[in-house]
C-alpha cells in the first residue's frame, strides 16, 4: 500500500514511466476514427457556447494534456491553445506528436490543482481522464473555475475508473469486460505492465469510490456553474475496442458554464 505522503511522487513516477506507451495510444487515436470523433465533439461543444466566435479568438486551456491529443485537435481547428501537464516526459511526447503545431501550442509543466496562470484568462478549459487521478479534485475544480472568464466553458470527460476496487458488482462487470475483450481478440488496455501499481494509486484517490458524475455536478454547482451532463458521450467518441474494454465504466461529459460575472 502506498503511503499517502508519497502518493504525489508515486503517481508522478508512474506517469513518467507510462509516457511512451500512453503516447502510442494517442498516436493510434490520431491515426484512426478517434481523431474525427473527438474533433467533432469538441468543436460542437465550444461552438454552441460561443456562436459566431472565430476559433482564434477563443483561448482554450487543456489541463492534463498528456501526450497532447486534445491540444493537437484544438490547435488544428484554430483555437488559441495552452496545454499543461505535471509530467515533463508527457510534455515531450506531446511536443513530438504535435509536430509543426508545437510552434503554436503553449505547452507548460504545471500541477492541475495549482495552476500558475492568471485568473479570468481562458474562455474554455478541457480535460480527459484526469479528475479521477487527482488527490484533491475539488481544489482542482476551484482552480479551473478561477482561470475561466465569466461565462466561460468547462468540459470534463471522465469515468468511474477503478470503482470496481470498492464495489463487488462493479468488479464482476470489470472482469466481464476482460473476458469479452479476450473472446473478441481485442487488445485490452486494462491489463499490462505495472497495472498493479495503478490500482494501488487508485485505491488512494478519493474519486475512485465516489459515484460520478453526481459528485461533479454537486461541486461545480456549489462553485456557481450551470451544469449539464452527457452520459452517452462514449457512444460518439469511443472505438469498438474501447466500448468493449470499458463497457462497465462508460465515459461521461460534464459541461459547465461559469457565472456571467466573477463578482
Amino acid at each position: 500500500m502506498i503511503n499517502k505522503n508519497d502518493l504525489f511522487e508515486t503517481n508522478h513516477s508512474y506517469w513518467a514511466q507510462r509516457s511512451e506507451s500512453y503516447s502510442e495510444v494517442n498516436k493510434e487515436e490520431l491515426a484512426g476514427s478517434s481523431r474525427h470523433n473527438w474533433s467533432s465533439v469538441l468543436r460542437e461543444a465550444i461552438a454552441s457556447h460561443f456562436p459566431g466566435r472565430a476559433p482564434g479568438s477563443i483561448r482554450v486551456l487543456d489541463i492534463g494534456t498528456g501526450p497532447g491529443f486534445f491540444a493537437i485537435l484544438l490547435a488544428e481547428q484554430g483555437f488559441d491553445v495552452t496545454a499543461v501537464d505535471f509530467s515533463p516526459a508527457m510534455l515531450e511526447e506531446a511536443k513530438q506528436n504535435a509536430g509543426a503545431l508545437a510552434e503554436i501550442i503553449d505547452f507548460r509543466e504545471m500541477n492541475a490543482e495549482a495552476l500558475e496562470l492568471a485568473a479570468d484568462s481562458f474562455d474554455v478549459t478541457v480535460s480527459r481522464n484526469l479528475t479521477w487521478n487527482l488527490p484533491h479534485p475539488e481544489a482542482a475544480y476551484s482552480e479551473w473555475a478561477r482561470v475561466l472568464k465569466a461565462d466561460g466553458l468547462l468540459l470534463n470527460f471522465d469515468s468511474n475508473w477503478y470503482h470496481y476496487l470498492f464495489d463487488d458488482s462493479k468488479r464482476e462487470q470489470f472482469e466481464a469486460d476482460r473476458a469479452s475483450s479476450a473472446e473478441l481478440g481485442l487488445g485490452d488496455q486494462n491489463v499490462g505492465e505495472n497495472f498493479d501499481v495503478m490500482e494501488d494509486i487508485a485505491l488512494n484517490m478519493p474519486l475512485s469510490e465516489i459515484s460520478r458524475p453526481e459528485w461533479d455536478i454537486s461541486v461545480l454547482t456549489d462553485l456557481g456553474f450551470s451544469v449539464t451532463v452527457d452520459k452517452d458521450i462514449w457512444k460518439k467518441v469511443w472505438t469498438i475496442q474501447e466500448k468493449t474494454n470499458f463497457s462497465s465504466t462508460p465515459m461521461f461529459m460534464v459541461s459547465a458554464i461559469a457565472p456571467k460575472t466573477n463578482d
